[in-house]
Protein backbone atom coordinates (compact mmCIF):
# COMPACT_ATOMS: atom_id res chain seq x y z
CA UNK A 1 0.00 0.00 0.00
CA UNK A 2 3.23 2.64 -1.02
CA UNK A 3 1.29 4.32 -3.21
CA UNK A 4 2.54 8.04 -4.45
CA UNK A 5 0.63 8.95 -7.53
CA UNK A 6 -2.23 11.41 -7.43
CA UNK A 7 -4.67 11.73 -10.39
CA UNK A 8 -6.59 15.02 -11.33
CA UNK A 9 -9.59 14.39 -13.52
CA UNK A 10 -11.77 17.34 -15.08
CA UNK A 11 -15.12 16.19 -14.87
CA UNK A 12 -17.57 18.76 -16.11
CA UNK A 13 -16.28 21.80 -14.59
CA UNK A 14 -15.01 20.27 -11.26
CA UNK A 15 -11.33 18.75 -11.08
CA UNK A 16 -11.25 16.01 -9.11
CA UNK A 17 -8.86 13.97 -7.09
CA UNK A 18 -8.35 10.04 -6.65
CA UNK A 19 -5.37 7.68 -6.04
CA UNK A 20 -4.80 4.29 -5.69
CA UNK A 21 -4.08 5.05 -1.98
CA UNK A 22 -7.37 6.19 -1.48
CA UNK A 23 -8.88 3.35 -3.55
CA UNK A 24 -6.50 0.69 -1.14
CA UNK A 25 -7.74 2.37 1.97
CA UNK A 26 -11.36 2.57 1.18
CA UNK A 27 -11.03 -1.36 0.59
CA UNK A 28 -9.59 -2.16 3.48
CA UNK A 29 -12.51 0.44 5.09
CA UNK A 30 -15.04 -1.98 3.83
CA UNK A 31 -13.34 -5.18 4.85
CA UNK A 32 -10.87 -6.42 2.36
CA UNK A 33 -7.73 -7.65 4.08
CA UNK A 34 -5.49 -6.86 1.07
CA UNK A 35 -5.28 -4.65 -1.92
CA UNK A 36 -3.01 -4.57 -4.70
CA UNK A 37 -3.12 -2.81 -8.29
CA UNK A 38 -2.03 -4.80 -11.45
CA UNK A 39 -1.14 -2.89 -14.43
CA UNK A 40 -3.01 -4.71 -17.69
CA UNK A 41 0.27 -5.03 -19.73
CA UNK A 42 1.09 -7.81 -16.61
CA UNK A 43 -1.51 -9.70 -18.09
CA UNK A 44 -1.19 -9.56 -21.59
CA UNK A 45 -2.64 -12.99 -23.59
CA UNK A 46 -5.37 -13.64 -20.25
CA UNK A 47 -7.91 -15.64 -21.70
CA UNK A 48 -11.42 -13.36 -20.39
CA UNK A 49 -14.85 -14.39 -21.03
CA UNK A 50 -16.11 -12.00 -23.26
CA UNK A 51 -12.50 -12.12 -25.13
CA UNK A 52 -11.31 -8.50 -24.56
CA UNK A 53 -12.92 -7.88 -21.77
CA UNK A 54 -9.54 -5.93 -20.45
CA UNK A 55 -8.93 -4.15 -23.38
CA UNK A 56 -11.15 -0.59 -22.62
CA UNK A 57 -9.05 -0.82 -19.30
CA UNK A 58 -5.58 -0.17 -18.31
CA UNK A 59 -5.21 -1.15 -14.42
CA UNK A 60 -7.10 -3.75 -12.00
CA UNK A 61 -7.32 -3.35 -8.13
CA UNK A 62 -7.64 -6.43 -6.79
CA UNK A 63 -9.16 -7.41 -3.60
CA UNK A 64 -8.81 -10.32 -1.11
CA UNK A 65 -10.72 -11.94 1.83
CA UNK A 66 -9.36 -14.17 4.26
CA UNK A 67 -11.30 -16.72 5.27
CA UNK A 68 -10.60 -17.95 8.99
CA UNK A 69 -7.57 -21.07 9.42
CA UNK A 70 -9.85 -22.49 12.28
CA UNK A 71 -12.21 -23.42 9.47
CA UNK A 72 -9.61 -25.33 7.39
CA UNK A 73 -8.56 -27.26 10.77
CA UNK A 74 -11.54 -29.05 10.46
CA UNK A 75 -11.20 -29.83 6.96
CA UNK A 76 -9.85 -33.76 6.72
CA UNK A 77 -10.24 -35.18 3.56
CA UNK A 78 -13.73 -33.27 2.19
CA UNK A 79 -15.19 -30.09 2.61
CA UNK A 80 -17.55 -28.92 5.19
CA UNK A 81 -20.20 -27.48 5.73
CA UNK A 82 -18.83 -24.48 7.76
CA UNK A 83 -16.62 -24.00 4.84
CA UNK A 84 -18.88 -23.61 2.49
CA UNK A 85 -20.49 -20.92 4.60
CA UNK A 86 -17.94 -19.04 4.91
CA UNK A 87 -17.02 -19.36 1.11
CA UNK A 88 -20.00 -17.93 0.34
CA UNK A 89 -19.89 -15.49 2.89
CA UNK A 90 -16.83 -13.67 1.68
CA UNK A 91 -17.54 -13.92 -2.50
CA UNK A 92 -20.58 -11.78 -0.68
CA UNK A 93 -18.52 -9.49 1.31
CA UNK A 94 -15.89 -8.96 -1.97
CA UNK A 95 -18.66 -7.84 -4.59
CA UNK A 96 -20.31 -5.87 -2.00
CA UNK A 97 -16.70 -4.20 -1.50
CA UNK A 98 -16.05 -4.62 -5.39
CA UNK A 99 -19.51 -2.46 -6.24
CA UNK A 100 -18.67 0.33 -3.65
CA UNK A 101 -15.09 0.79 -4.97
CA UNK A 102 -16.69 0.46 -8.82
CA UNK A 103 -18.90 3.54 -7.60
CA UNK A 104 -16.21 5.71 -5.90
CA UNK A 105 -13.92 5.11 -9.51
CA UNK A 106 -16.94 5.90 -11.44
CA UNK A 107 -17.74 9.05 -9.52
CA UNK A 108 -14.13 10.78 -9.89
CA UNK A 109 -14.40 10.26 -13.89
CA UNK A 110 -12.94 7.11 -14.68
CA UNK A 111 -14.19 3.50 -16.14
CA UNK A 112 -14.69 0.80 -13.63
CA UNK A 113 -15.89 -2.49 -13.80
CA UNK A 114 -16.54 -5.50 -11.27
CA UNK A 115 -16.00 -8.81 -11.70
CA UNK A 116 -18.12 -10.98 -9.72
CA UNK A 117 -16.17 -12.76 -7.23
CA UNK A 118 -16.85 -16.51 -7.92
CA UNK A 119 -19.07 -17.28 -11.49
CA UNK A 120 -18.20 -19.88 -14.17
CA UNK A 121 -19.52 -18.47 -17.03
CA UNK A 122 -17.84 -20.94 -19.15
CA UNK A 123 -19.34 -24.27 -18.21
CA UNK A 124 -16.70 -26.14 -20.82
CA UNK A 125 -13.47 -24.56 -19.45
CA UNK A 126 -14.92 -23.96 -16.30
CA UNK A 127 -13.53 -19.93 -16.43
CA UNK A 128 -14.73 -16.99 -14.94
CA UNK A 129 -14.67 -13.55 -16.47
CA UNK A 130 -11.15 -13.65 -15.89
CA UNK A 131 -8.76 -15.93 -13.46
CA UNK A 132 -8.67 -13.67 -9.72
CA UNK A 133 -5.47 -15.64 -9.23
CA UNK A 134 -3.49 -14.16 -12.27
CA UNK A 135 -4.52 -10.95 -11.59
CA UNK A 136 -3.98 -10.92 -8.03
CA UNK A 137 -0.54 -12.05 -8.75
CA UNK A 138 -0.20 -9.59 -11.20
CA UNK A 139 -1.29 -6.87 -8.54
CA UNK A 140 1.32 -8.37 -6.20
CA UNK A 141 -1.20 -9.72 -3.94
CA UNK A 142 0.92 -13.49 -3.85
CA UNK A 143 1.88 -16.08 -6.39
CA UNK A 144 0.15 -19.02 -7.94
CA UNK A 145 1.53 -22.25 -5.99
CA UNK A 146 1.77 -25.70 -7.56
CA UNK A 147 -2.32 -26.09 -6.63
CA UNK A 148 -2.42 -23.06 -9.19
CA UNK A 149 -4.11 -20.91 -6.01
CA UNK A 150 -3.13 -17.87 -5.25
CA UNK A 151 -0.66 -18.57 -2.18
CA UNK A 152 -0.26 -14.88 0.13
CA UNK A 153 2.69 -14.52 2.07
CA UNK A 154 0.03 -13.62 5.60
CA UNK A 155 -2.23 -15.70 4.71
CA UNK A 156 -1.60 -18.13 2.29
CA UNK A 157 -4.09 -19.62 0.18
CA UNK A 158 -6.92 -19.19 2.84
CA UNK A 159 -8.38 -16.36 0.85
CA UNK A 160 -11.07 -15.22 -1.40
CA UNK A 161 -10.30 -12.88 -4.85
CA UNK A 162 -12.36 -9.99 -6.67
CA UNK A 163 -11.39 -7.77 -9.58
CA UNK A 164 -12.04 -4.19 -10.76
CA UNK A 165 -10.74 -3.18 -14.00
CA UNK A 166 -10.33 0.41 -14.38
CA UNK A 167 -8.98 2.92 -16.76
CA UNK A 168 -7.67 4.79 -13.73
CA UNK A 169 -3.70 4.61 -14.16
CA UNK A 170 -3.04 4.12 -10.70
CA UNK A 171 0.32 3.33 -9.58
CA UNK A 172 1.55 -0.63 -9.54
CA UNK A 173 2.61 -3.10 -7.05
CA UNK A 174 5.77 -4.61 -7.16
CA UNK A 175 5.28 -8.60 -8.33
CA UNK A 176 5.83 -11.16 -5.55
CA UNK A 177 7.99 -14.38 -6.33
CA UNK A 178 7.16 -17.92 -6.09
CA UNK A 179 8.22 -19.21 -2.43
CA UNK A 180 6.91 -22.43 -2.91
CA UNK A 181 10.47 -24.04 -3.18
CA UNK A 182 10.34 -28.03 -2.79
CA UNK A 183 6.81 -28.22 -0.63
CA UNK A 184 4.71 -30.99 -1.61
CA UNK A 185 1.73 -30.77 0.77
CA UNK A 186 -0.75 -30.09 -1.72
CA UNK A 187 0.37 -32.51 -3.82
CA UNK A 188 0.30 -35.31 -1.78
CA UNK A 189 -2.59 -34.20 -0.09
CA UNK A 190 -4.85 -33.23 -2.96
CA UNK A 191 -8.26 -35.88 -2.84
CA UNK A 192 -8.44 -36.08 -6.49
CA UNK A 193 -4.58 -36.77 -7.28
CA UNK A 194 -4.97 -33.67 -9.33
CA UNK A 195 -1.83 -31.61 -8.70
CA UNK A 196 1.37 -32.32 -10.44
CA UNK A 197 3.84 -30.92 -8.25
CA UNK A 198 5.43 -28.64 -10.83
CA UNK A 199 7.76 -25.39 -9.97
CA UNK A 200 8.19 -22.39 -12.16
CA UNK A 201 9.31 -18.86 -11.44
CA UNK A 202 6.67 -16.54 -12.41
CA UNK A 203 3.44 -18.99 -13.83
CA UNK A 204 2.96 -22.10 -15.68
CA UNK A 205 2.09 -21.66 -19.44
CA UNK A 206 -1.20 -23.66 -19.46
CA UNK A 207 -3.46 -24.82 -16.70
CA UNK A 208 -2.37 -28.36 -17.79
CA UNK A 209 0.84 -27.86 -16.96
CA UNK A 210 0.54 -27.79 -13.35
CA UNK A 211 -3.31 -30.02 -12.65
CA UNK A 212 -4.85 -33.22 -14.37
CA UNK A 213 -7.59 -30.38 -14.47
CA UNK A 214 -10.18 -32.78 -15.21
CA UNK A 215 -9.95 -34.71 -12.48
CA UNK A 216 -10.15 -32.00 -9.81
CA UNK A 217 -13.14 -30.39 -11.95
CA UNK A 218 -14.95 -34.31 -11.66
CA UNK A 219 -13.94 -34.98 -7.60
CA UNK A 220 -15.88 -30.98 -6.96
CA UNK A 221 -18.24 -31.38 -9.30
CA UNK A 222 -19.54 -35.19 -9.20
CA UNK A 223 -18.57 -35.96 -5.32
CA UNK A 224 -18.44 -33.06 -3.79
CA UNK A 225 -21.20 -30.98 -5.42
CA UNK A 226 -23.72 -33.90 -4.98
CA UNK A 227 -23.36 -34.24 -1.28
CA UNK A 228 -26.68 -32.88 0.60
CA UNK A 229 -24.67 -30.69 2.90
CA UNK A 230 -22.31 -28.98 0.53
CA UNK A 231 -24.08 -28.79 -2.91
CA UNK A 232 -21.34 -26.22 -4.45
CA UNK A 233 -17.87 -27.45 -6.11
CA UNK A 234 -15.89 -26.64 -3.77
CA UNK A 235 -12.81 -28.95 -1.69
CA UNK A 236 -10.29 -26.93 0.50
CA UNK A 237 -8.44 -29.54 1.40
CA UNK A 238 -4.84 -27.84 -0.86
CA UNK A 239 -5.75 -25.06 1.53
CA UNK A 240 -6.00 -26.70 4.54
CA UNK A 241 -1.89 -28.42 3.79
CA UNK A 242 -0.26 -25.12 2.97
CA UNK A 243 2.14 -24.43 5.06
CA UNK A 244 1.94 -20.36 4.43
CA UNK A 245 -0.01 -18.79 6.57
CA UNK A 246 -1.30 -21.39 8.68
CA UNK A 247 -0.98 -20.68 12.49
CA UNK A 248 1.97 -21.88 14.86
CA UNK A 249 1.62 -25.59 16.48
CA UNK A 250 -0.72 -26.17 13.47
Amino acid sequence: MFVRSGLEKVKGSDTVTINALMIKRKAIELGADLVGIADLTRVEGLPTVPQGLLEPYTHAVVIAVAISPDIFEQIVNEPTPLYLHHYLAANILLDDINLRLQGEIIGNGFRALAIPASQVVDKVNWMGHISHKAMAKAAGLGWQGKSLLLVTPGYGPRVRLATLLTDAPFETDPILTNRCGKCKNCQEACPASAIKGGSWEDHPQTREEALHFSRCVEKVNEDFAKRPEIGKPICGVCIKVCPWGKPKGK
